[in-house]
């Protein structure tokens, strides 16, 4: 699996942390959650499974939590992975990061999550502006297939 972001830190141990993300197109247009704590950051929407939770749930439940979104899953693009330290959990953790590609279908509140506010940007702006590097390379990868093989 690919990895994404920081190096590993020689000597730090990482406890897994398995999360689910997607990429929500309406046209030209993503659905992102800006992120305010630890810092302010554009991001794909999702977050980590809790134990025992499936993952199309857990992105259903992060989906809305982030959004306000509800949303309808299209397929599963891939996963990566990165190092790094959570704040907010005070770990470091290995993200196992799943991507999948949907659609928005009716948005029902503001982010119901603290620090969380949903953000409409067009697609290929988003390309600078999230701020994983993981989320940008799977957005690139399917906005180039969107461009050479039609909409998708």
């Amino acid at each position: 699996m690919r990895r994404y972001g920081e190096p590993v830190k020689t000597g730090q141990s990482y406890r897994p942390r398995p999360g689910v993300y997607a990429i929500i197109l309406q046209g030209s247009s993503l659905l992102a959650t800006h992120q305010a704590e630890p810092k302010p950051e554009l991001q794909l929407p999702g977050g980590g499974i809790d134990p025992g939770e499936h993952p199309i749930p857990a992105l259903h439940r992060e989906v809305f939590e982030e959004t306000g979104w509800r949303i309808s899953i299209q397929r599963r693009l891939g996963a990566y992975r990165r190092f790094t330290f959570m704040p907010e959990y005070n770990k470091w953790a290995e993200k196992i990061c799943t991507i999948y590609l949907a659609q928005p279908v009716l948005r029902l509140s503001d982010p119901t999550e603290a620090g969380h506010t949903a953000v409409w940007l067009d697609a290929f702006d988003a390309l600078d502006l999230l701020g994983v590097e993981g989320d940008r390379a799977f957005l690139a990868r399917h906005l180039g297939q969107r461009r050479k093989g039609g909409p998708r």
